[in-house]
């Protein structure tokens, strides 16, 4: 993992989660038509903005808040309450995403029949399956494809540092027993 003291890495980490957000907000926009709210596959462009908002990194900080030296000394409730805050946060964003999906698929459904419902989000897999007689080699795929995979690349490492975040034992906050904690 990066050595880095814990509160430059924490704004590295929140840096990256922004960017992961504008990422997917800008392949949804830019190659995917935009957003709406009307239903249409532009509706189903909110389902990824909203899960990797929330519940990567919303979630991804709610674990991290106890982590913050602040939280190492005092009382323990004001960080429940914004661990609490953004769980919650991460969970209501989920729910959206879900209901983009859901509403999404109903009105396609509703309009020209279920084949077509599932096969929107499949159109996705052909940026990146092998192509007729074989894989495409990586420098001729379409930009969307590259970008999607930088993309991909980008939340998977958010994913791995907050895990190494929360596994590193320097990190963690002091048992209410040791000499480091003011409790």
């Amino acid at each position: 993992m990066l050595d880095l003291p814990f509160l430059p890495f924490c704004v590295l980490l929140g840096g990256l989660g922004f960017v992961c957000v504008i990422f997917v907000s800008a392949w949804c926009q830019h190659w995917r038509g935009g957003f709406a709210l009307d239903g249409s596959a532009q509706m189903f462009n909110w389902h990824p903005v909203l899960m990797v908002t929330g519940m990567v990194v919303l979630y991804g900080a709610a674990a991290v808040v106890y982590r913050l030296p602040p939280a190492w000394s005092g009382p323990k409730l004001p960080w429940k309450v914004l661990h609490s805050t953004l769980a919650l946060a991460a969970f209501g964003l989920a729910v959206l995403g879900l209901a983009a999906v859901f509403r999404f698929h109903r009105r396609v459904q509703g309009c020209v029949g279920l084949g077509e419902g599932w096969a929107h989000p499949g159109k996705l897999s052909a940026l990146f399956l092998p192509r007729k007689n074989g894989t495409t080699e990586y420098k001729r795929l379409p930009a969307e494809a590259v970008f999607a995979n930088m993309l991909g690349l980008l939340i998977l490492l958010f994913g791995v540092l907050v895990l190494g975040t929360l596994a590193r034992p320097s990190w963690k906050r002091p048992d209410a027993d040791s000499p480091d904690s003011c409790q």
